[in-house]
């Protein structure tokens, strides 16, 4: 099943310079962008984004840190795309991700390092969790006249 699903590179991936490596991991595996903007996240963004969590002790902490920078937001688009993209991603906290993940290769900073100074865990990347949510989010973060359709050329290697 082809699906859409939306990726958010926080400030700290922008910051230390990763865009293109983290969008290199999708692309790698077949994965497309149909979406790609960069946006600094205001408050009321934050708000929106994060919903479910604005009555929670910690979102204060994240409002600080979504906002603290610019993000780059993409669409991702392909075969069970949400379930793909968290895979590639892995878990939420970084001390938890694997190696091979993009959390596992350039984040470090586990949520008792952040919780004990009140501030956000830098896990670098945001991916929608189910195809619902997706959906939420993509709409939250596009128009759809930003969102593009094209086909991807793909290399047909011979097993000869």
């Amino acid at each position: 099943m082809i699906q859409q699903t939306l990726v958010l590179i926080k400030p700290d991936g922008v910051q230390r310079g990763l865009v293109g490596r983290i969008i290199q991991r999708f692309e790698d595996v077949g994965l497309k962008m149909v979406g790609m903007k960069m946006v600094w996240v205001d408050t009321e963004k934050s708000k929106t984004h994060y919903s479910d969590h604005v009555t929670k002790t910690f979102y204060k902490s994240l409002e600080e840190f979504i906002t603290c920078g610019p993000v780059v937001a993409l669409v991702i688009e392909g075969v069970q795309a949400v379930e793909v993209v968290r895979k590639i991603v892995g878990p939420t906290e970084p001390r938890t991700a694997p190696p091979g993940t993009i959390r596992g290769d350039f984040a470090h900073m586990g949520a008792s390092f952040s919780n004990k100074r009140g501030i956000a865990v830098k896990n670098l990347i945001h991916a929608s969790g189910t195809a619902e949510e997706a959906e939420k989010e993509i709409n939250i973060w596009f128009d759809r006249i930003e969102m593009h359709s094209y086909n991807v050329v793909y290399q047909i290697h011979s097993m000869g």
